[in-house]
């Protein structure tokens, strides 16, 4: 272990009136094979019974855990803040209504310590496939046990889908702040995974190792809505989305959504087209603008019902 930390993990919680789902996780962590860990978690402004119960959890001492709280600004503030905080080498953000098998923590270890010593700066991290509370996959599985690539090439070259798992170097992670944008509270978290993407590889994992459960009241749930209530940090996504090593087909779908959410944040066409720095892309851009608008208007119904 990196002699600047004080633990092999950080595992980091925000949370917004999640109380009565933490305790699943708070669990799963106690149960961890592994022990070298503390959990930081960030209440995101909560006005539920969340800063009592995680007290008693504290007292209680079972596992190190540290408490902050903020004003409501969003997950990705959150994350900042928790990343700076970090005492833990590796970084593990598990969401609030999610929650890990007892032996998580060591088989990220374990798979960790098989990477050769002379490739490990390439790594910035492992990364599981999840389950749902019923045991069954959630997404594709990897094509093999273990991949070693970018995750702007798993996702848009070998195009695998749904949700993964796992942990970053928090020195890098340190590199890479999320952007904060005044009165926005929603951040694509791909935004800063992209960016660390194109320096650095993940070593992929076919184990099942996080249960996820979406709740009605979650990101997931709600996405349309949010990324309206937040189109430039969306649209600062898609911009920098159409500058990644992907096929053109991807770009046009994702210069379709920059379109569509520059519409939400009122800027104009010259503005939208003056902010592209691809030469085909601004070609193309007229074409894509009817197809944009027509999401824009869509999106605004979907809202107002």
């Amino acid at each position: 272990m990196n002699n600047s930390y004080s633990f092999q993990f950080t595992i980091f919680t925000a949370t917004f009136n999640r109380g009565h789902l933490l305790a699943n996780l708070n669990n799963s962590l106690k149960t961890q094979s592994f022990k070298n860990f503390e959990w930081i978690i960030v209440d995101d402004g909560s006005t539920d019974n969340t800063e009592n119960l995680v007290s008693g959890w504290i007292k209680e001492n079972n596992i190190p855990i540290r408490y902050f709280k903020q004003k409501n600004q969003g997950k990705h503030v959150a994350i900042n803040l928790g990343v700076r905080e970090a005492k833990g080498e590796f970084f593990l953000i598990i969401d609030s209504d999610d929650y890990c098998v007892n032996n998580a923590l060591e088989k990220f270890m374990f798979y960790r310590n098989t990477i050769p010593k002379e490739k490990i700066n390439e790594f910035v991290g492992i990364m599981s496939v999840c389950k749902d509370k019923n045991g069954k996959t959630i997404g594709d599985e990897f094509p093999s046990q273990i991949i070693d690539t970018s995750i702007i090439d798993m996702c848009y070259r070998l195009k695998i889908k749904g949700d993964k798992w796992g942990f970053l170097k928090t020195e890098i992670l340190k590199e890479y702040p999320f952007p904060i944008i005044n009165n926005e509270k929603f951040l694509p978290e791909a935004l800063v995974w992209n960016r660390i993407g194109l320096k650095y590889k993940i070593r992929f994992i076919n184990e099942k190792l996080l249960v996820v459960e979406y709740q009605k009241d979650g990101l997931s749930s709600s996405s349309i809505k949010i990324r309206v209530k937040n189109p430039l940090g969306v649209t600062l996504y898609y911009k920098e989305f159409l500058s990644l090593p992907v096929s053109f087909m991807w770009k046009i779908r994702n210069l379709i959504n920059y379109i569509r959410f520059s519409f939400h944040a009122k800027k104009n066409i010259i503005k939208q087209i003056s902010c592209l720095d691809n030469f085909s892309l601004k070609l193309i851009y007229p074409i894509l603008i009817p197809t944009a608008y027509f999401m824009y208007i869509n999106d605004n119904k979907k809202i107002k019902l």
